[in-house]
């Protein structure tokens, strides 16, 4: 068998014609890969979309915010009255050891009477009512034992002694009251 050389004469023919073939696949492939044109109606309804839901989300962030600074500025006003009425506190104190003092002049122990009833009424318009009373029982929400005594003729957890006035505001302790507890 004789072997046939192949001379770039006789190559060429069946290249153009591999050349051709190839072009004719990628030509069909090609054609079945092209992307139909985009609707410009659609891209604006797609973009108007997106828009408005930007939109919604950011009043919808804009009325929480405005509801939480709502909350915090009601909750803001009895914290800073509660505040208030705590540091005149004091001169309630003052004013009940002035009043078990003893006093030679009439006149001014009416006086001095006569304001301690004014704090009390404007405490009470407020809301603002005192705690810690011998004879109860001791509530560690609203009392601070500073001191225990054994006594038998109280029961057990007993407040024997009010050392200091304790003060509330409805729920809000403005100050606990310091007991002597029994038992």
């Amino acid at each position: 068998m004789s072997e046939e050389k192949k001379t770039p004469e006789t190559q060429q023919p069946e290249t153009e014609a591999a050349v051709e073939q190839e072009m004719e696949e990628a030509a069909e492939t090609q054609a079945g890969r092209e992307e139909p044109q985009p609707d410009p109606m659609a891209e604006l309804q797609k973009e108007l979309d997106e828009t408005k839901d930007r939109l919604m989300r950011t009043l919808a962030e804009y009325d929480n915010f405005r509801k939480r600074t709502q909350k915090e500025r009601e909750a803001l006003y009895p914290e800073a009255e509660a505040g208030v009425l705590a540091k005149f506190l004091p001169f309630m104190d003052n004013f009940e050891r002035a009043m078990q003092a003893p006093c030679a002049d009439s006149d001014f122990q009416k006086g001095m009477e006569m304001i301690y009833q004014s704090f009390t009424e404007i405490f009470a318009s407020m809301g603002v009512e005192p705690i810690g009373e011998e004879g109860e029982l001791f509530d560690p929400n609203l009392h601070n034992a500073v001191m225990h005594e054994e006594n038998p003729d109280l029961g057990e957890n007993v407040v024997s002694m009010v050392l200091q006035k304790g003060w509330k505001r409805g729920e809000k302790i403005l100050r606990y009251a310091m007991v002597k507890t029994a038992n």
